[in-house]
């Protein structure tokens, strides 16, 4: 991190929070009516955008393949074909399959809901196409545990603060963040959704400075 700072400094982060509050207001994240359904999504969102995902979720429920046993159960073309909307669909209906057979055999959500918040992320890291990113969306947001989810977004906006130098590992982040903030699940859920939309709404790749809520705490020129 930036002179040699090995986390954030809790009062820079808050202010950056503040901020963002601020200006968007809460955001009541993650977008799904079930645990299951935020599950769900947090695998079929990688490497595309919300609007996809919520495509394929409504293909598959319109159909009636939306649980454990309908997504085990239906032709792997089947669910392939109607989460294309995703994206790679033919990895993620793999996905989809592996991770809802997985959740079968270890006795569904609520079991799941029981184990130790460490056991639980190692578990799920274990599940072929769950990375640590997806891991720490669904123990967030499905299982209310405070974990710090970092994404692209977090690595793009905190670098042109000057707070990270972006090129960290996912677990040094992740951990820098928790160690500087009130370890919090309602926190971490606001702050990664606050971050999600400030990314969309002006740090963009190509960032919109104009009008930036966090312009005066930005190190680009």
């Amino acid at each position: 991190m930036k002179n040699k700072k090995q986390t954030p400094a809790p009062s820079d982060l808050m202010a950056i929070f503040q901020a963002m509050l601020k200006t968007y207001g809460p955001q009541d994240w993650w977008p799904g009516e079930t645990a299951f359904e935020v599950m769900i999504g947090a695998i079929l969102t990688q490497n595309t955008a919300w609007p996809n995902v919520e495509k394929a979720i409504d293909n598959l429920k319109q159909v009636g393949i939306f649980s454990t046993t309908a997504l085990l159960d239906a032709p792997h073309d089947e669910v392939a074909q109607l989460i294309r909307p995703s994206g790679y669909f033919n990895i993620k209906a793999d996905r989809l399959r592996q991770f809802c057979g997985f959740l079968q055999a270890q006795g569904g959500e609520k079991a799941l809901g029981k184990l130790e918040t460490t056991r639980l992320r190692k578990l799920l890291l274990g599940v072929k196409g769950i990375g640590p990113e997806t891991a720490d969306d669904i123990l967030l947001y499905a299982f209310q545990r405070p974990v710090f989810v970092i994404d692209a977004y977090t690595r793009r906006i905190f670098s042109r603060l000057g707070m990270v130098s972006g090129d960290e590992s996912y677990e040094v982040l992740r951990m820098g963040f928790e160690s500087a903030l009130e370890v919090n699940a309602d926190l971490f859920n606001e702050y990664h959704a606050l971050i999600v939309c400030h990314a969309k709404q002006f740090c963009n790749k190509k960032p919109r400075c104009t009008g930036c809520p966090l312009a005066t705490q930005c190190t680009i020129p």
